[in-house]
């Protein structure tokens, strides 16, 4: 039985939430998934929000973070199929904080563009604003249960539970490093819990790695994961394998699934032609560096940047142009680096010979000539190379670089433009009058970046929408933006002494521990000297029971040894820093005074140090030996080891993280006067409604969950799937925390067959397997654990219940009635393989569509006019069933026996 449940991105939601699905597989729980959402959605302090929209933009995300932490302990298998933030971005938290243990697949460029866009999330986060460890420190079982998911948070939650679950660096790379990879078509074999699940990832386009996830469970069949899918071939990577245009149709292993789950959050729209799409984003970019105005693209930090990049480096490349292209992000060289390594997961256009370099053919053979001793061209970096790209930082580092009025090309992150360097850049850039702000992407709901796309589209023609297949003109803005900035800025004047004076108390404080805590060690190796010495045992004894029973107490400012006894008077007479041995502060003196028991003084103490030495002698000083030896060694060395080592030493020294002058986290308040100029080109490389339409139908599902859908794409996709004759109409669109339910739960039992029986049954072959029709009885033995089935004994004829109805003689005329046996056909039909078999015995055949199959006459285009009668329709319904319509024929008897050659045909 399967049973699938969204956490998050469920489907006719109004909210773009980022995707997280628990599907349950018989006992095993896979997690489909696990995104996060953007942390700095814009608050009602903002102009561009709305107050009484505060509750629906801000925190939305506690109920999917409170459902996935209650969950991730139980789950026994994650799959991610995309290495962005809205499908992978949580999943180092989980991993660290919530339990997520589970093994975890994904394809290696997932794994790597996962890590870092994770990495680039965390990092500016966490330079802006004190995320806090709130829920690091919560117990188990505190705020963990969740009775119902709800699509809006309750008003009380926003006083409670404010937190941001935002990972730090150390978790990421733990997390990530822990990732099982894979690759496409490579069929994985699980084990443990997940024993007899089979697992394949297929290349699903959109983003580098991208996969489509095909599980085969022997109980529930087959399962296909398609989310975010893209069939376009584009500069670096190539379209779906779903789609095979080679066939004509679907990639053959993802042909009729059991159960396909996939996304519609594009079956409403109509996306306009690639090539209008790059010539607007090409000529606008032009057009405004060419007007010495600068253009600002907000992108993402891994996925779709590097079609960016790819499309603007061979554009600078065949124009020669000399505007400058910067980067702003921490993990750009990581990024590139790492895409330089993965070639061979590329596609498109992307070639060795012409992406980053001038020219093909001799000049670019020179060319590889000249780079033959670069090692990094040995490492694969000679394409993608990007001559023309700068990456930068910060915002500070730009400003230093580039003066505010050279026109240049800026691509900051992140796309929504929420925090970080696309966000302050923003502030200093709309206010500019002629600079471009270029949106790719539409970005999250809530956030700054789709807020000015709906600015943009709301201002576009009605025909000239996003969604409608046009290419839409750039607006000026224009109005006042109120804007909430969040930053890191150093401490001065009273707060940096402050901060000063409680660093040196806490330095002092710890100075005073470490001597508290050196002062007993030297204590415990004193005892451990008295110990081997040759002392007496009883001696001995006597200290241990002393000590045990002496109360001492060190504070952590270096206050003195208190013992037992007079309490003032000790305490006063004791104020050196020494160990005293032995019961000092409980002697008596012999003589008495009048008032009482007499002063007591002591003795500074002297401890003997005693030569230790085993019985051949005095014991060997190892330390000295090796200190003895590293110099020999020093003095070896030749000039070339000592530079090398200095080198070393250096580069070590450099990798060490200078520390961070003391700072606060800081929020204002900013107005910027709109003048620059807003345009969206929709650059995020998914499926379109026309395509969803298409490749639904020829995948030909058993059954089908929809998510990830605003409800007028849910409904469109329904609507579309119903119209088609052939296709299921077993459809879900489960909304968030319902659970669908597919299947019934079947149990497996081990039987033996008896010899008898497999002497009796008429196997039939079926592809690599002979199947056959048994009829017995379950016999049990003791001789045997196993039950044992047997053929049951021959039974007499069906006896009516009704005796009125029993003849009382003999009819005249007729015959003893036999049953007549039961005969099942196994198989799955496929048109085209019933194509081919009846070209080969010469009977041409034809396809028209929606599964049905012309033979005969009626498939001869040259023959329309003549007679139908030799003509025989196959046709496959939506359950399976193959209906077989024509004249009583040749034609109709060898349809049918072909048909009945693909089945294996099992008769009781």
């Amino acid at each position: 039985m399967i049973t699938f449940t969204p956490l998050s991105g469920a489907a006719r939601s109004s909210r773009s939430a980022p995707l997280a699905y628990l599907l349950q597989v018989d006992d095993v729980r896979i997690l489909l998934d696990c995104g996060s959402p953007d942390w700095n959605p814009e608050d009602s302090s903002s102009s561009v929000v709305k107050s009484e929209d505060i509750q629906e933009t801000s925190f939305h995300w506690e109920g999917y973070c409170q459902a996935l932490r209650e969950h991730a302990p139980t789950v026994d298998l994650v799959l991610l199929s995309h290495g962005d933030l809205p499908h992978c971005g949580l999943y180092a938290y989980a991993h660290a904080r919530w339990g997520l243990k589970a093994p975890t697949y994904t394809t290696l460029p997932v794994q790597a563009m996962g890590r870092i866009a994770t990495t680039e999330d965390v990092e500016g986060i966490r330079d802006e604003e004190d995320v806090g460890d709130e829920a690091e420190k919560t117990r188990d079982g505190e705020d963990d249960v969740v009775d119902t998911l709800v699509s809006e948070i309750p008003e009380t939650w926003s006083s409670k539970r404010k937190g941001k679950y935002v990972a730090s660096l150390q978790e990421v790379h733990d997390a990530f490093d822990s990732v099982n990879t894979l690759r496409y078509s490579q069929p994985t074999h699980l084990q443990g819990k997940c024993q007899g699940l089979t697992i394949t990832p297929f290349n699903a386009g959109h983003t580098l790695g991208g996969t489509i996830w095909k599980i085969r469970s022997p109980s529930a069949g087959t399962i296909l994961y398609a989310v975010d899918m893209n069939h376009m071939r584009e500069r670096h990577l190539d379209g779906t394998v779903l789609r095979d245009k080679a066939a004509g149709g679907v990639f053959e292993p993802l042909a009729r699934p059991d159960l396909l789950i996939t996304d519609a959050e594009r079956a409403a729209v109509i996306t306009s032609k690639r090539k209008d799409r790059e010539s607007s984003l090409i000529d606008t970019i032009t057009t405004t560096l060419g007007s010495r105005s600068s253009v600002l693209v907000p992108c993402d930090s891994s996925t779709r940047l590097l079609e960016l990049l790819v499309l603007l480096d061979q554009h600078w490349t065949y124009q020669r142009l000399r505007y400058p292209i910067c980067l702003l992000s921490r993990t750009g060289e990581e990024m590139l680096a790492f895409v330089r390594s993965m070639m061979e997961w590329l596609g498109g256009t992307v070639s060795k010979e012409d992406v980053g370099e001038e020219g093909t053919g001799a000049k670019q053979q020179q060319k590889r000539k000249r780079d033959d001793g670069n090692d990094e061209d040995a490492l694969g970096a000679f394409a993608l190379r990007f001559n023309h790209l700068e990456i930068i930082l910060n915002p500070q580092a730009l400003l230093q670089r580039y003066s505010s009025k050279d026109p240049k090309l800026i691509l900051a992150v992140p796309a929504s433009l929420s925090h970080g360097p696309s966000r302050s850049l923003f502030s200093d850039f709309a206010a500019v009058q002629d600079n471009v702000v270029l949106l790719t992407g539409r970005s999250e709901d809530g956030t700054l970046g789709r807020i000015l796309f709906d600015r943009w589209n709301s201002s576009q023609r009605e025909d000239s929408k996003w969604d409608k297949g046009k290419i839409g003109s750039n607006i000026m803005m224009d109005g006042v933006l109120k804007l909430q900035m969040k930053s890191k800025v150093p401490l001065q004047g009273a707060e940096l002494a402050a901060y000063l004076e409680r660093e040196r108390d806490m330095k002092e404080k710890e100075a005073a521990h470490q001597a508290a805590m050196a002062r007993n060690q030297r204590m415990l190796e004193a005892d451990e000297d008295e110990s081997d010495s040759d002392s007496d045992s009883d001696e001995e004894d006597e200290v241990e029971q002393v000590l045990g029973e002496d109360s001492m107490d060190v504070s952590g400012d270096g206050a003195d040894w208190a013992m037992d006894g007079d309490e003032g008077l000790t305490k006063q007479l004791l104020s050196y820093d020494i160990y005293l041995k032995g019961n000092v502060s409980r002697a008596t003196s012999f003589f008495k005074s009048a008032g009482g028991q007499t002063q007591r003084f002591r003795m500074f103490p002297y401890v003997e140090k005693k030569r230790r030495v085993d019985e051949y002698g005095e014991t060997i000083d190892v330390g000295m030996w090796l200190r003895k030896g590293k110099v020999l060694e020093e003095d070896a060395e030749s000039d070339e080891v000592k530079e090398m080592k200095r080198r070393q030493q250096a580069d070590d020294d450099a990798k060490v993280p200078v520390r961070e002058p003391p700072s606060k986290f800081v929020s204002s308040q900013i107005e910027i006067q709109l003048a620059c100029r807003l345009l969206f080109v929709d650059m995020e490389g998914l499926n379109d409604g026309r395509a969803v339409k298409t490749i639904v139908p020829q995948v030909n599902p058993r059954k089908m969950i929809v998510v990830h859908a605003p409800p007028s794409a849910t409904d469109v996709l329904i609507q579309s799937c119903a119209n088609i004759r052939a296709m299921t109409k077993d459809i879900f669109a489960p909304a968030l925390g319902e659970s669908v339910q597919i299947g019934q739960q079947t149990n497996s039992f081990s039987i033996s067959l008896s010899d008898e029986l497999l002497n009796s049954i008429k196997m039939s072959r079926f592809e690599d397997n002979e199947v056959g029709f048994v009829t017995g009885r379950v016999a049990s033995h003791a001789s045997s654990t196993i039950p044992i089935l047997e053929p049951s004994a021959s039974t007499a004829q069906p006896s009516n219940s009704n005796p009125a109805s029993i003849p009382r003689g003999p009819i005249l005329g007729s015959r003893p009635t036999m049953p007549l046996s039961h005969s099942t056909m196994i198989g799955e039909l496929k048109l085209t393989a019933l194509k081919s078999r009846l070209a080969s015995v010469g009977v041409q055949a034809e396809l028209i569509g929606e599964g049905v199959l012309i033979c005969g006459a009626g498939a001869k285009k040259s023959q329309v006019s003549e007679t139908l009668e030799e003509s025989v329709a196959v046709r496959k319904t939506a359950r399976g069933r193959v209906e077989l319509e024509g004249n009583v024929s040749d034609v109709y008897y060898i349809v049918r026996k072909e048909i009945y050659n693909l089945h294996a045909l099992v008769a009781a």
